[in-house]
């Protein structure tokens, strides 16, 4: 799962990290995989802008889960500091913490400049960051003036995230995984999958491709009570889309009847990946995508505005994955069961 740590209106900031908490401790009840959140600033609704600290909130708080980034911006950050913060948790936690990597700022252009200050960055610096990084987390070498502490010889898993060409490609180049942002730009998903894996080189990190990819999620026990609560989503969708960013509103009734056909289409654009309904909807949505992409894991997204009605999203999600890999043939099988 990925988690923006909602802030939800009428909540603190403080709600939403403990609701972030309960939703990783139930995802990893589920058996799920990963639990990862993302770095965004400047922004009213969402509270993970202090990504690390938020990795090491959850994971201090749960057990098996794989708890990481996805992702951290990295032209917002030295890589040294990103080493060494990450390097720290993987201490903390071993074997539990991922680091996904972004090279977007994550924010407006003027939150940008106060984050990077008077740092200019070009295509060829976000290659060079992820090279250092991963030096900085290997095996330290003699004579190695620079060393991250914590963070040598940690082997945090790097991940790259994208929603173009540019990010799948450098993660082919390197042997790493790569996770496609079809959560909210699904429009270049098939072919940044398909220039991941055709251009892949194996590393000492993977032999051949893994890919995963952004999946909205509401479920609910109906079609029509998954609409309603994806209503929160809708709205959220067209406050980025129109500039006015707000806290996570509640679910409104018929709230995409209300909007102008070209709000409406956008929305749909936006949300192209995404899977709302009752329990047999949401199966055949995640086979289709499944089946469709051939990812080896989904990233869900499931920003339901009441607690345990997105505890319960999560739980119908997980129940449909089971039921497809117990009827998937064993070929298949691997893409069918991609933990969150």
């Amino acid at each position: 799962m990925l988690d923006l740590v909602s802030v939800r209106e009428g909540q603190s900031v403080g709600q939403a990290l403990q609701i972030a908490l309960r939703t990783a401790q139930h995802a990893e009840s589920l058996g799920f995989e990963r639990y990862w959140v993302a770095e965004h600033h400047n922004m009213p609704g969402i509270a993970s802008s202090a990504t690390a600290v938020v990795v090491g909130y959850i994971a201090g708080q749960t057990e098996r889960i794989r708890v990481g980034s996805g992702g951290i911006m990295l032209p917002n950050h030295a890589p040294l500091v990103v080493a060494e913060a990450f390097g720290t948790l993987a201490e903390l936690y071993p074997n539990r913490i991922d680091l996904g990597l972004g090279r977007a700022p994550g924010t407006d252009p003027l939150t940008m400049r106060a984050l990077r200050r008077d740092r200019v960055e070009t295509e060829d610096d976000f290659p060079r960051d992820v090279s250092e990084l991963q030096h900085l987390l290997g095996p330290s070498q003699p004579g190695q003036r620079v060393v991250a502490m914590p963070g040598a010889n940690t082997q945090v898993p790097l991940w790259l995230l994208g929603s173009s060409l540019f990010s799948a490609r450098l993660a082919a180049s390197k042997g790493l995984p790569f996770a496609f942002a079809s959560h909210f730009a699904p429009r270049y998903l098939m072919q940044a999958l398909q220039v991941y894996r055709a251009e892949f080189k194996p590393s000492a990190t993977l032999s051949t491709p893994y890919a995963a990819i952004g999946v909205p999620l509401m479920a609910a026990d109906t079609d029509e009570e998954a609409q309603f609560l994806a209503s929160s989503t809708f709205q959220r969708v067209l406050g980025i889309l129109i500039g006015q960013r707000r806290r996570l509103q509640p679910p409104t009734p018929h709230f995409l009847s209300q909007l102008q056909p070209q709000e409406r289409a956008a929305i749909a654009d936006f949300l192209g990946a995404a899977v709302i309904g009752g329990p047999e909807t949401v199966k055949q949505g995640l086979l289709q995508l499944a089946t469709l992409t051939q990812a080896d894991e989904l990233i869900l997204v499931s920003d339901i505005f009441d607690l345990d009605k997105r505890l319960h999203s999560l739980s119908l999600a997980a129940a449909a994955l089971q039921e497809l890999s117990n009827d998937a043939p064993s070929d298949t099988e691997s893409t069918l069961t991609a933990e969150a």
